[in-house]
């Protein structure tokens, strides 16, 4: 959400756009309610609203209104109904709200949603579907997920979640790109200055070269925080579960052989964690792919992180449509 308001404020600072947004769904479509996209003058795009059909027919919507202003709702029919004009076959409609943003007006209204995400903080964003009225933002009063009140948009905007690597090998690289898309925002940690370097990790946010212990007040004041323990070995483990012990985390993951985190569990056990907290550490880590190669490991780690973050199964949808 922050990388697409970054290139919204972009391209407002090159000319007019139009923003597309879906408001409301029924039925299977590729989208949720929020997902947006947003057209330029010089007809590119950036963001996505389910492609294919659906986005071909917002796009020649969205090149009239850069001529006319106009806001408007497009309806996509994705039903396969034979007595409907068809986009698409995936079973439902979906209901778009296609706007014209231009304008200092327009990119204080998203540099304010940049700053305030920057900062770590939520907030929402009013779209009121009312041509006299134009979207505003609400730093209160946040709904859980977006919607449709007194005939307006109201979305949550929410800071991306964090992903600490704690270790800068072989896997920590493919990981940082792998979840820098994925939408988190990655810091690295690894007490090796040639190993923890922005040369090698020109993605993350911050690269600690310095050892774990050092940076445990930094840690504390991250909010949706999600660990990966990438590292050369069970001493460097134990020395970031020590810390990881007193935060508050959505996810401990650690990679190793099932030897090795079988050894790092009897050894916290001796130190007095209590079971509740190595049992809801993720190892090894990742989901089971069959993943060999440093980047496909990052993959499977990807995964699992999407999964919780989520509530997925890891099911393929393949076997959940069969069964």
């Amino acid at each position: 959400m922050l990388d697409f308001y970054q290139q919204l404020a972009t391209a407002l600072n090159q000319g007019v756009v139009v923003l597309a947004t879906v408001t409301s769904t029924k039925g299977s479509v590729p989208r949720e309610v929020g997902a947006k996209m947003f057209i330029r003058a010089d007809g590119k795009t950036h963001g996505t609203i389910g492609g294919g059909a659906t986005e071909a027919k917002v796009y020649q919507q969205a090149l009239q209104i850069l001529h006319t202003g106009e806001k408007q709702f497009v309806e996509i029919d994705l039903s396969g109904t034979p007595q409907r004009e068809t986009q698409g076959i995936c079973g439902g409609t979906m209901l778009i709200w296609l706007e014209l943003w231009l304008g200092s007006e327009s990119l204080d209204l998203v540099n304010q949603i940049i700053d305030i995400l920057t900062l770590g903080r939520s907030l929402a964003i009013v779209t009121p579907f009312h041509p006299g009225k134009k979207p505003y933002l609400e730093t209160t009063d946040i709904p859980n997920l977006p919607l449709v009140k007194n005939h307006a948009l109201v979305e949550p905007l929410l800071p991306p979640p964090t992903l600490l690597i704690i270790g800068a090998g072989h896997i920590a690289i493919p990981l940082a790109q792998i979840a820098k898309i994925a939408g988190f925002k990655t810091i690295v940690q690894d007490d090796r200055p040639e190993f923890a370097t922005k040369e090698r990790f020109p993605q993350a946010a911050l690269v600690l070269a310095q050892p774990i212990a050092s940076i445990q007040e930094i840690l504390q004041n991250i909010p949706n925080l999600y660990v990966a323990l990438v590292t050369r070995g069970y001493t460097q483990d134990l020395e970031a579960l020590e810390i990881l012990c007193h935060l508050q985390t959505q996810y401990i993951g650690m990679v190793g052989s099932q030897k090795r985190v079988n050894t790092v569990y009897q050894m916290l056990q001796t130190k007095g964690k209590l079971p509740e907290f190595w049992q809801r550490i993720y190892a090894p880590i990742g989901l089971d792919i069959g993943a060999l190669a440093p980047e496909e490991i990052a993959v499977s780690i990807c995964a699992e992180l999407i999964k919780v973050m989520r509530g997925g199964t890891g099911v393929s949808l393949s076997a959940k449509i069969s069964s």
